[in-house]
């Protein structure tokens, strides 16, 4: 999003990314259906508490709620940080304990456009044969899972897996906006027939075949983010888990 772009106009793409209509908006917020149209029409400028009440109620991440305060002329009030920032090693440390203490399971930590921050030995699993040039930092894991150089050729339910991470993709971009998760996913779509078909919604999770050193191993995986994050940084992290989908895969991992 542009920051020199009035605030009404970006709440309203933010209102049709999440498919409500002024009153939806209104009902949600608690306020006025006029209100939310002369907000966005410019014929209102909201206060700081306005925007956060409706960035709120419109599911916007931190980052932009940031850009939103700066088009309506307040300051920004979520610090955004370098994961460096020793103010950070505190929320840092947590995200290691817990990669750390899912072992010998693998786990990770991603950002909002899938690079890699963190991970325990035991993702060693999925990098194995990758071809190097993918593992060069920024390591893209959604690159990694679906490129045919990347983990790819190991997967034994390749399209099952393929219709799945895109469909994730997909959503994020359109409910992010985020024109780098459009092109990543324009990117990934062409290692493959075209676009997928939507993820079987029978499927209760998604299971996570791989060829590993002549075994074949079953996955499941969870995601974990911050629950009451108030930094932009913090509030991009994900961590990925891991799980054995089957007692063969966890006695592979136990036994190492």
């Amino acid at each position: 999003m542009n920051g020199d772009r009035p605030v009404g106009e970006l709440l309203r793409e933010w209102r049709h990314r999440r498919r409500l209509s002024q009153l939806d908006l209104a009902i949600q917020a608690g306020v006025s259906a006029r209100h939310v149209s002369f907000v966005e029409t410019g014929r209102t400028v909201p206060s700081r508490e306005m925007v956060l009440h409706l960035a709120e109620h419109l599911g916007v991440p931190l980052r932009e709620r940031n850009r939103l305060l700066v088009a309506a002329g307040h300051a920004p009030v979520y610090r955004q940080r370098p994961l460096e920032d020793p103010d950070l090693a505190t929320a840092l440390d947590a995200v290691r304990q817990v990669l750390d203490g899912h072992e010998p399971y693998p786990a990770l930590a991603v950002d909002r456009r899938w690079n890699l921050l963190l991970a325990n030995s035991a993702m060693e699993v999925f990098f194995d044969g990758v071809e190097p040039a993918l593992l060069a930092s920024p390591v893209n894991m959604m690159r990694l899972a679906l490129h045919p150089k990347g983990l790819a050729p190991r997967l034994r339910n390749p399209d099952q897996v393929r219709a799945f991470l895109l469909s994730r993709l997909a959503r994020q971009a359109g409910a992010s906006g985020d024109p780098v998760l459009a092109e990543l996913y324009a990117e990934l779509v062409v290692f493959g027939d075209g676009e997928p078909p939507p993820p079987d919604p029978a499927e209760v999770t998604l299971p996570i075949r791989i060829e590993h050193r002549g075994a074949e191993l079953c996955f499941f995986s969870t995601i974990t983010t911050f629950g009451a994050a108030f930094d932009v940084t913090l509030d991009d992290i994900a961590v990925e888990a891991y799980f054995p989908a089957d007692e063969r895969t966890a006695a592979y991992l136990r036994d190492g």
